[in-house]
């Protein structure tokens, strides 16, 4: 939609940032109670770390995103009346996206653990909220999925990524996520300090 209604490279990114971010709290709010709103290999691969997902069950939710990106990518397509299988030829490759998309991640687990610390409720606001502004501080535009970066090498449009490119960011974005489960076991372990409270009035 957005490469048909602009050609302005600025708006086209606000006009995938801002659905993107909407319906990432939409799916993570219905579908959360049922999976963990388990979208995101690297998600699933730091659950496997924390020993909070069963080992028989990371196989089939890895396959299933990426099955699940695809089809949604040849979904798009058909919805736009463009060719339902391309390649894409956007390039996107160096070490500016490569650690664009480490930071991405890791930023991203982060804040999935930090809320599940703090307010598990809010995790789909924060995770919304998040990749919305991550698309725009990072070089990358936030892929912070390896499922993602799969699906859109399979797209010759705004957002797509060439499949040679494919390795760099996945490396990226998985080194990225250890990160953040270290600096997580240390800093959520803590015990959370009480607000500071003035004294009562007499």
């Amino acid at each position: 939609m957005a490469d048909r209604l602009t050609d302005d490279v600025a708006l086209s990114l606000l006009g995938n940032t801002i659905p993107t971010g909407a319906i990432l709290f939409v799916l993570i709010t219905i579908l959360g109670p049922i999976s963990g709103a388990h979208f995101n290999p690297v998600v699933t691969m730091v659950f496997a770390i924390r020993r909070e997902i069963a080992n028989a069950a990371i196989g089939p939710y890895i396959l299933a995103q990426i099955a699940g990106g695809i089809v949604g990518t040849f979904v798009a397509h058909g919805m736009f009346e463009l060719p339902i299988f391309q390649i894409s030829g956007t390039l996107r490759t160096g070490s500016s996206q490569w650690m664009a998309e480490a930071i991405a991640s890791f930023g991203l687990l982060l804040t999935i653990l930090g809320g599940l610390r703090f307010k598990a409720e809010a995790i789909p606001a924060l995770v919304g909220f998040y990749i919305t502004a991550a698309y725009w501080f990072t070089a990358s535009t936030s892929f912070a999925n390896p499922a993602v970066a799969i699906a859109r090498s399979l797209t010759d449009t705004f957002s797509g990524i060439r499949p040679i490119d494919l390795p760099g960011f996945i490396i990226a974005q998985c080194v990225g996520a250890l990160i953040a489960v270290i600096l997580a076991g240390w800093l959520f372990s803590r015990a959370v300090p009480q607000r500071f409270q003035l004294p009562a009035k007499e």
